[in-house]
């Protein structure tokens, strides 16, 4: 796994699927709070108007020199949680993002962020 903030230079770059399909443009990261490792990445995905961030586990990710590949099909990916480009993900909608993806959200005795964008 890569340091969030050696991914973090990754934003821009293609996201690609196993297969090396494009699924959109790396926008950002979101860390575990509590470990402050990458846990899930935003994707843009759309067209110039209609462009929205999609959610997607960093885990099992690799680099390539021109993109970022991620273990997830590209249209599991598409159907996944996200939100408009200039939205944030809220606590509310936090175990979704896990749930999605069959993750593990746990919880948290104080109620605070799980997520937090880098």
């Amino acid at each position: 796994m890569f340091p969030a903030e050696n991914l973090r230079d990754w934003r821009g770059k293609n996201v690609i699927d196993p297969d090396g399909a494009k699924i959109g443009d790396l926008e950002a990261i979101y860390v575990d709070t509590a470990t402050d490792q990458p846990s899930f990445l935003t994707v843009k995905i759309g067209f110039i108007g209609r462009s929205r961030l999609v959610f997607v586990p960093a885990s099992g990710l690799t680099v390539k020199p021109d993109a970022v590949r991620v273990r997830f099909p590209k249209k599991l990916v598409h159907d996944a949680p996200s939100i408009d480009t200039d939205g944030e993900l809220s606590v509310a909608d936090e175990p979704g993002v896990f749930a999605y993806y069959e993750l593990d959200y746990g919880s948290s005795e104080t109620g605070q962020r799980r997520l937090a964008r880098r």
